[in-house]
C-alpha cells in the first residue's frame, strides 16, 4: 500500500517509517524538514520526502487538500493536535482514503478514580488541559465519523513516549536532568506526594508496532480507539529504586509537600510532575492485545534506561556513576 505519514521524522515515526517500508509498502514522509529521524535506518533511503507547514496551510485551508493529492491507500497522522485540523482533514479526505490512523493520548483521561482505565470506563475524570481535552475530543468525533459510515478511522493513545534520542519522563514526573545527576549520585531527591503515583509510559517502538498491526488489520481497527502503553506502569517510588540500581546506588529521598517541592525546583520542572502524577495514570492495553494483536516487548523501565543510555553515550546528560548493563 502507499500509506503517507504526518510527521514521520519524530519520535514515534523515527520507528514507524522504516517497519512500514520493511513490510513493502511505498511511504511519504511529510514534515517541516528542520530535523531529520532519531534512528539512522537504512530504510530511510526509500521513504519519499514531502515539506510542508501544516500549521499554515492548515490556516489556509490547504492542507486536506496536499494530502488528498498523494493518493494515499493510508494516512497516518501523527501530528494533530485540534479537533478542527482534524476534522478538516476527515471531511478532505472522505471517499479518497481507505484508512486514516490518528496519534491520540492518555492525557484524554484526566484523574484516575479506578485503575486500570479501559477505553471504556468512567475511571477518569475529565481531562485537566486543552492538550487532552482536544485528544478526547478528536478520538470521539473519529468514532463518529466512521460508525455513521464515512471514513474509516482509528485513533491510538499513547503513554510517555521513550526512547533514544531524547529525555524521558523521569522518576519526578518532569524533565529535569539534574534529577538524574543525584540519582547517579546517591544524593537525597525530595519527592512531592506519597511516592505511589503512577506514571505509564511506551516504547517508540512499541507504539509504532501497535500502529503497524492496526493498518494490518483495518477491519478489527475500524473506528476504534486504543490505549498504547507498556504492559505495567511505574510508581515514583518504585521508579526511584530501579533507577538508583543501575549506578549501583540505594535511593536516597525525602518525602515533601507540593508546596515544599516547588521550593526546590523552577515552576516550570514543578508544573511537569504535577501534571503528570496527579493524573495518576496506570492504563489498560486489553483491547489492542485482543483486537490489534499488540504485544509490546518494553517494559516501562526497559525503556527509559535505554534512553537514559543512549543520552549519556552521547554526551546529552551527565553523571556522577557509570551505568550499568
Amino acid at each position: 500500500m502507499k500509506i503517507v505519514v504526518i510527521g514521520g521524522s519524530g519520535h514515534i515515526g523515527s520507528f514507524l517509517v522504516p517497519r512500514l517500508v520493511r513490510g513493502g509498502h511505498e511511504v511519504v514522509n511529510l514534515s517541516r524538514g528542520t530535523s531529520t529521524p532519531y534512528t539512522d535506518s537504512p530504510e530511510w533511503q526509500h521513504v519519499h520526502q514531502v515539506t510542508a507547514d501544516r500549521a499554515r496551510e492548515d490556516r489556509e485551508g490547504t492542507f486536506g487538500d496536499r494530502i488528498a493529492d498523494l493518493s494515499a491507500d493510508v494516512v497516518v497522522d501523527l501530528m494533530c493536535f485540534t479537533l478542527d485540523s482534524a476534522t478538516d482533514l476527515v471531511n478532505r479526505l472522505r471517499g479518497e482514503v481507505g484508512h486514516l490512523l490518528h496519534c491520540g493520548s492518555i492525557w484524554r483521561y484526566g484523574a484516575s478514580r479506578k485503575l486500570p482505565i479501559s477505553e471504556v470506563s468512567d475511571s477518569t475524570a475529565e481531562p485537566l488541559d486543552e492538550y487532552g481535552i482536544q485528544k478526547r475530543d478528536i478520538a470521539r468525533m473519529l468514532k463518529e465519523e466512521t460508525a455513521d459510515g464515512g471514513l474509516v478511522t482509528t485513533s491510538l493513545h499513547p503513554g510517555h513516549i521513550v526512547g533514544p534520542g531524547w529525555h524521558p519522563v523521569g522518576p519526578l514526573g518532569n524533565f529535569d536532568p539534574a534529577v538524574w545527576e543525584r540519582v547517579s549520585a546517591g544524593q537525597p531527591l525530595r519527592i512531592p506526594g506519597s511516592g505511589t503515583e503512577l506514571m505509564h509510559h511506551v516504547h517508540a517502538d512499541d507504539l509504532a508496532q501497535a500502529f503497524e498491526k492496526a493498518i494490518q488489520r483495518r477491519e478489527a481497527a475500524a473506528g476504534e480507539d486504543f490505549n498504547i502503553v507498556a504492559p505495567s506502569a511505574l510508581t515514583v517510588r518504585g521508579y526511584l529504586e530501579i533507577a538508583a540500581s543501575w549506578f549501583g546506588q540505594e535511593p536516597n529521598s525525602e518525602m515533601v509537600s507540593w508546596e515544599d517541592f516547588r521550593k526546590t525546583t523552577t515552576p516550570e520542572h514543578a508544573d511537569t510532575s504535577w501534571a503528570h502524577l496527579s493524573r495518576n495514570h496506570c492504563i489498560s492495553i486489553e483491547k489492542a492485545k485482543a483486537l490489534l494483536g499488540y504485544a509490546p516487548r518494553y517494559e516501562p523501565e526497559e525503556a527509559v534506561h535505554e534512553s537514559v543510555g543512549w543520552l549519556i553515550e552521547n554526551n546529552r546528560l551527565l553523571v556522577d556513576s557509570p551505568m550499568r548493563a
